[in-house]
């Protein structure tokens, strides 16, 4: 059964830069059809199971309006929700997780409970229509133009074809942009072509690409046992040792990533090592009235489990199905490895008492509905980022490049996890960074923009352009660009080319509250 949908703007891809886009663009009166592989909106911060990863000036500065606004949502969800502890209602930067990794670590659902109230007034009033289930199946083309894309329901096979003036590829791997011919790369580029000092030497390697994870949640119930079945593959993954890692892949061991000196890890905070169960931590049970929480929650997001033995973007589907199994049973082997094994420092081995939390990720085998991509397909750009751009070393002054056609702004280290070449970590200083608009736009193709991490980095700088609030900047920012060429009947080139349109464009993101400018900071 097939039907024909149209609207303003086609959103492919319902993840963190989809939704940002979805209510920019419907906030500027826009129609909009966005479209989800799951039946949960909001990428990283829901499906994927990650806290945000933020630079240290969030609470301030350096995030678009509409990030705050969500980030304040998610204080608000627990704030107004559940009974909490003395004092916790007082704190202005309440972090639900206590976590080290974040300021406002939180549980995936209460980012789908926020997300979905934001949106709302659009999808109440059929400005903004969400299609959930749905995978791109089709591009059709003609010329330098996407005329529709075809995508299908995963349970009834139902298709639907979508047609608008603008496409927007918010898909987590950059999913739209081989089935629409648009030029993009894959991979490590060659340091000969890019001139990045940590680029590769030698010829570019398109399927090197950052590991991906299926993370997990789970608490702990000393004197129980919740010991999951054996996994498949235990005793390959027990077995496995990376040869650039300083111990079994199912240890407390890992690298310090800047330094790649070893390092070891704890499970609880023992005063010694670093504490894994508090890193990504989303409920502190502590913060709530006494019997709210038996335990603290946290996801497992960790060098044990980063998945580097093969891509699964450009690669035939046997293969790809291949390592998404594989990587699920990593994450399912290094828990049963830590409920059965682990060493503690009592002397005994193990954690029985570990409880996968299904109910926390909403699925049946209690890992993320989505793995953690933290590499896409990138388009072939107008302007490309590089590590010169960014760098300290290649940068005079305290952020990075000025860029005259910026459209947001970010930081992060450029932070490259083990990759698919088996290469280690590339963990290297940045500076506080903008979004050029030139990143946003093909080399050819003229109404479909990234919206996601597919824009126009190398592998080097998409580590640092890959975070939650940069991610939304880039979405919200090709929201709105989408919106702006509508009402002016403008295509997004022309938009970067007339000094008055993008002046006008830039116009209306301040208005919006995206900042495009840094005030003085220095290097993360």
């Amino acid at each position: 059964m097939s039907s024909n949908m149209q609207a303003d703007l086609v959103i492919i891809g319902g993840g963190t830069g989809g939704c940002a886009a979805a209510l920019a663009a419907a906030k500027s009166g826009k129609t909009v059809i966005m479209t989800e592989e799951t039946d949960w909106i909001g990428g990283q911060l829901t499906s994927q199971a990650v806290p945000p990863d933020e630079h240290p000036w969030i609470e301030s500065f350096g995030c678009t309006a509409s990030y705050r606004s969500f980030r304040e949502g998610v204080r608000d969800y627990y704030k107004r929700l559940f009974p909490l502890a003395e004092g916790v209602q007082a704190q202005r930067q309440f972090n639900p997780g206590s976590a080290g990794v974040s300021n406002i670590a939180h549980e995936p659902r209460a980012a789908l409970a926020v997300l979905r109230d934001m949106l709302a007034p659009y999808i109440h009033s059929g400005k903004l229509q969400v299609l959930y289930g749905y995978r791109i199946l089709q591009a059709e083309t003609g010329g330098d133009q996407v005329e529709s894309v075809t995508v299908c329901h995963a349970g009834s096979g139902e298709t639907v074809r979508l047609s608008a003036p603008y496409f927007l590829d918010a898909t987590e791997e950059g999913d739209v942009l081989p089935l629409a011919g648009v030029e993009y790369v894959t991979g490590a580029e060659s340091a000969q072509v890019t001139g990045e000092p940590h680029a590769l030497q030698g010829e570019a390697d398109p399927q090197d690409m950052q590991a991906f994870t299926y993370v997990f949640a789970m608490d702990y119930k000393e004197g129980e046992d919740h010991t999951i079945e054996k996994p498949a593959q235990y005793d390959f993954w027990k077995q496995y040792k990376a040869d650039f890692w300083p111990d079994m892949q199912l240890s407390w061991a890992g690298l310090v990533p800047h330094t790649l000196e070893p390092i070891q890890y704890c499970l609880f905070p023992d005063g010694k090592s670093f504490s894994l169960w508090k890193y990504r931590r989303v409920i502190d049970k502590n913060h709530f009235a006494e019997g709210i929480f038996e335990s603290d929650i946290t996801l497992v997001n960790w060098p044990a489990n980063d998945y580097w033995l093969g891509s699964i973007i450009d690669v035939t589907p046997e293969e790809r199905a291949k390592h998404l199994e594989n990587a699920k049973q990593l994450s399912l082997s290094l828990l049963y490895w830590m409920q059965t094994e682990a060493p503690r420092p009592d002397g005994k081995r193990g954690y029985p008492g570990l409880r996968l939390r299904k109910d926390v990720v909403g699925t049946e085998d209690g890992l993320a509905k989505s793995p953690y991509i933290r590499e896409s397909r990138r388009i072939k750009a107008e302007y490309t980022v590089t590590e010169q751009d960014l760098s300290p070393v290649t940068q005079p002054g305290q952020t990075a490049m000025d860029y005259f056609d910026s459209v947001g702004v970010g930081s992060y280290r450029i932070d490259l996890h083990p990759s698919t070449a088996l290469r280690t970590y590339i963990d290297v200083s940045s500076l506080p960074f903008q979004i050029p608009l030139g990143s946003l736009i093909p080399v050819r193709v003229n109404n479909l923009l990234p919206a996601s991490k597919n824009i126009g980095t190398t592998h080097l700088t998409n580590g640092c352009y890959r975070l939650h609030p940069v991610e939304w900047n880039i979405g919200e920012a090709a929201g709105y660009l989408s919106a702006f060429c509508l009402d002016q009947g403008v295509s997004p080139r022309e938009v970067r080319k007339k000094k008055d349109l993008l002046e006008a464009f830039q116009a209306v993101l301040a208005q919006a509250g995206v900042e495009m400018k840094w005030p003085s900071t220095h290097a993360v």
